[in-house]
């Protein structure tokens, strides 16, 4: 990694750090919604990305299972959930997206190798269907009646972060081993990756500030 990289890195942990703190701080408004699974599910990718940040110096594990088998589908599923199950009220799609995505690990272990960084089928696929709900879900915000107040919107900010991370990157993830081989193509998308990893996690923290708690 670039010296920027470096320091990009190590924010984005911190940034994450932050936003679990902030969860926790701002936990009483919402102990009694179903946002408080939100702070749960922060403060859970702290405690993983610490795992991974500092395990490795206490306990032996591999790295890269504990992401593709654990971290990565974490992420992915409770994105579903917080979109499908609970903006959109619709279960069934909940379940629907969460189950297409877990059986796209079978051709993984079946076809691909298994000492890459990043399943690609896995991600690219986690985030075709993430990148829909959150097409759905700016749709939803656009037709709504508090349009205006969009700014006291969890939902808002949320999106917004999920969208330049999440969708932002897929091209980087998906295509990793070619891009690999242009070294400054690279780092220009690695970077965007770590700057949209702490934009991410501080419009997170926001949510809690700023998103009213009837949202």
């Amino acid at each position: 990694m670039t010296d920027f990289q470096k320091i990009a890195f190590d924010l984005m942990y911190w940034t994450e750090g932050l936003s679990a703190a902030v969860a926790i701080l701002f936990y009483n408004r919402i102990k009694n919604q179903y946002w408080k699974y939100f702070a749960f599910y922060l403060i859970l990718i702290f405690i993983c990305e610490s795992i991974g940040k500092w395990g490795g110096e206490l306990i032996p594990y591999n790295k890269i299972a504990f992401y593709n088998y654990f971290v990565i589908p974490l992420q992915f599923i409770f994105f579903y959930w917080l979109y499908a199950a609970k903006s959109f009220n619709k279960e069934k799609l909940f379940f629907g997206l969460s189950a297409l995505y877990l059986l796209s690990f079978i051709p993984s272990e079946l076809v691909f190798f298994r000492d890459k960084i990043m399943f690609s089928l896995n991600y690219t696929l986690g985030c075709l269907i993430l990148m829909i709900l959150v097409i759905m879900e700016y749709y939803k915000q656009i037709n709504s009646a508090d349009i205006l107040n969009f700014n006291k919107n969890k939902m808002f900010y949320i999106n917004l972060g999920v969208t330049l991370f999440y969708i932002g990157t897929l091209p980087f993830w998906t295509f990793l081993d070619f891009i690999g081989e242009y070294r400054r193509l690279y780092n220009i998308y690695f970077s965007y990756f770590l700057i949209t990893g702490v934009i991410m996690y501080v419009l997170f923290s926001i949510s809690f500030i700023w998103g009213k708690q009837s949202s």
